[in-house]
């Protein structure tokens, strides 16, 4: 099984950025924690501040990965062209978020992406992405 992690804008920061919402692990350390324990799954990385290099990537995956985990930061409440491209392709899209979004600020309530992802993971921390990868190694 092959999974690639998007990571958005700032995600790059975890560890530093607001560590009282987002934590203080960085998110390379988390990774190492997640092939640790999913020793049977091929996990690629992608990080990126600039939201059409987001959709490149996904384009560039979303027929050939057997998921993909996306954690568009504020692009998830602003671009319809990350969801355009979520919907686009053929492999499974499970959206994440490490925070409650919905306990946030109001605009942070609103996904381009839920529509169109295959499921959603808000607000269990880094724990989000483990989630995510259960719900795409699950049996159909």
């Amino acid at each position: 099984m092959k999974i690639i992690i998007i990571n958005g804008p700032n995600l790059n920061l975890l560890g530093q950025r607001e560590p009282e919402i987002y934590g203080s692990q960085s998110f390379e350390n988390y990774l190492d924690r997640l092939k640790t324990e999913f020793k049977e799954i091929e996990f690629d990385y992608f990080q990126s501040n600039i939201e059409g290099e987001l959709i490149t990537k996904i384009q560039e995956v979303g027929f050939s990965y057997d998921g993909i985990v996306l954690n568009a930061g504020a692009y998830t409440h602003t671009s319809v062209g990350v969801a355009d491209a979520v919907k686009s392709v053929t492999t499974p899209v499970v959206e994440v978020h490490i925070s409650n979004t919905f306990s946030r600020e109001t605009f942070r309530h609103v996904s381009y992406i839920s529509p169109v992802a295959k499921g959603v993971i808000v607000g269990f921390g880094l724990d989000s992405y483990r989630l995510a990868i259960l719900s795409l190694h699950l049996p159909e």
